[in-house]
């Protein structure tokens, strides 16, 4: 009877993940005709956390070099994806503060490629809450941030989509973002598992989703690591990545 007990009991705890395990939740989804991955995380629970270089100022590149850094601090990455754009040198286009240490300045100008398709926008990390705020406004308010990372176009804007988003574009990519509700505990990040427009992108989040903020983060370079839908998409080196560490 003893025995039965206790395999019982270890039975019990072999799936237990964790504390923050519930605080993230992934699945495959369709909308609007379009494929997506969406992971949702409740950033009063779970760890959001940004990763671009190891204690070695060597930049981490991939999911599996994040996993192995944290496997030796008795950690696990549960959740990741790419976060902002980087330079050849994957150093980050825009603003990038990682636990309190700022590595690139906030640029507010408009520039070359998505990132400059103004406005764009900031993923602001803070203690309980993740926010997306457009650039200016993040500028103008003269918020501190845990950590931050830069990208653009902002995506939805005080529920408005971008205003250079077109419902007839013919540009169709890979795209990855994410968005937030407006407490800052709500933060949902989707890949498209197809190509789909700016527009129908945009639409997903605000329609969708219903939420109020949302930032485009990259193309076809993006990439997920989410171990809940049997995904952890490997490839060339990486930038900023945003991850939950467990």
């Amino acid at each position: 009877m003893r025995r039965a007990l206790c395999l019982l009991a270890a039975l019990w705890a072999g799936p237990v993940l964790g504390a923050d395990s519930g605080a993230v939740s992934c699945s495959n989804i369709t909308y609007e005709g379009n494929r997506y991955a969406l992971c949702e995380v409740d950033a009063a629970q779970a760890q959001l956390k940004l990763f671009l270089r190891d204690d070695k100022d060597q930049v981490f590149g991939h999911f599996s070099t994040i996993e192995q850094a944290l496997e030796a601090e008795g950690k696990a990455l549960i959740f990741a994806t790419n976060a902002g754009m980087y330079h050849a040198n994957r150093a980050p286009v825009g603003l990038y503060i990682e636990d309190g240490k700022e590595e690139m300045r906030l640029v507010p100008n408009a520039g070359p490629g998505n990132f400059g398709l103004l406005p764009n926008g900031v993923f602001c990390l803070r203690p309980g809450r993740a926010d997306v705020f457009e650039t200016l406004a993040f500028r103008d308010a003269g918020t501190t941030c845990t950590s931050a990372t830069q990208s653009g176009p902002m995506l939805v804007i005080d529920g408005i989509l971008h205003p250079r988003f077109l419902p007839d574009s013919t540009s169709y990519y890979i795209r990855n973002g994410v968005g937030t509700s407006a407490d800052g505990r709500r933060v949902a990040f989707a890949i498209s598992r197809n190509a789909v427009t700016f527009h129908q992108f945009g639409s997903l989040f605000r329609d969708y989703l219903k939420l109020p903020n949302a930032l485009y983060f990259d193309g076809n370079i993006s990439r997920l690591h989410a171990p809940q839908i049997g995904r952890s998409d490997a490839g060339f080196m990486m930038g900023p990545v945003v991850g939950v560490v467990e």
